[in-house]
């Protein structure tokens, strides 16, 4: 479990945590892949992409650090924002918020600092807190640039925790991957996993987390003490 007294401000990964990016996936792959739905059980697509993506998100995750690892990483995201402006692209597609997520923001910011701690690119990060509205609630936002490195590097916690003002000892991470226990367990932060998004209670364990729970909203009895 969390140590409580030990806590001083909270951060926060975005997809899996925040926002419900699984959800939104399968349901867009689901509709591409429907054609074919008497290959599914049920004739539903949904249960089998929910289980392949489980299965490849970790591989997916350390993929995604390649760039990062080869220092190509700013330049490369750099580039790809410059190509969207190009072409007239505005915010991304709509997000999904994860149920009791504006509440609990709204409830833990009042007793403490927030920070969202995220590997996308600006762009995304901004258009999710600006559709729901969740700038408020976070003092400090870290997204794939801000720091040298990403997640599971610890750069990103502890470039978050210095912001705050705080040691990262102070603080705890939340989020659904292998990658953000990983993050904060190396920046001495304590961890939390939630179950709502890409992770499995397994590999969270594993990875070290100090407290795993169903979902975010979750979060706020760890915080009871």
């Amino acid at each position: 479990m969390l140590d409580s007294s030990r806590i001083r401000a909270i951060l926060f990964d975005m997809d899996g945590t925040l926002a419900d990016t699984d959800d939104e996936f399968i349901a867009r792959v689901a509709g591409l892949v429907r054609p074919l739905g008497f290959a599914f059980p049920r004739r539903d697509p949904t249960l089998f992409l929910r289980w392949g993506l489980t299965r490849v998100e970790t591989p997916l995750n350390y993929l995604l650090t390649v760039p990062d690892q080869l220092h190509i990483d700013r330049p490369l995201a750099r580039a790809i924002d410059s190509l969207n402006r190009l072409r007239g692209h505005g915010a991304p597609a709509s997000f999904l918020l994860i149920a009791g997520v504006h509440p609990l923001l709204q409830t833990l910011s009042a007793r403490y600092p927030l920070a969202l701690v995220s590997s996308r690119d600006r762009r995304g990060v901004e258009a999710f807190l600006d559709q729901f509205e969740l700038r408020p609630y976070f003092g400090v936002v870290v997204t794939a640039l801000s720091a040298p490195r990403i997640k599971p590097h610890p750069a990103p916690v502890l470039f978050a925790a210095r912001a705050l003002g705080l040691p990262a000892e102070h603080c705890v991470m939340v989020g659904d991957t292998t990658v953000d226990v990983y993050a904060g367990k190396r920046a001495g932060a304590q961890t939390a996993g939630v179950l709502c998004g890409f992770g499995q209670r397994d590999e969270l364990e594993r990875a070290g987390a100090d407290a795993v729970v169903e979902r975010t909203p979750d979060v706020a009895g760890l915080l009871a003490g």
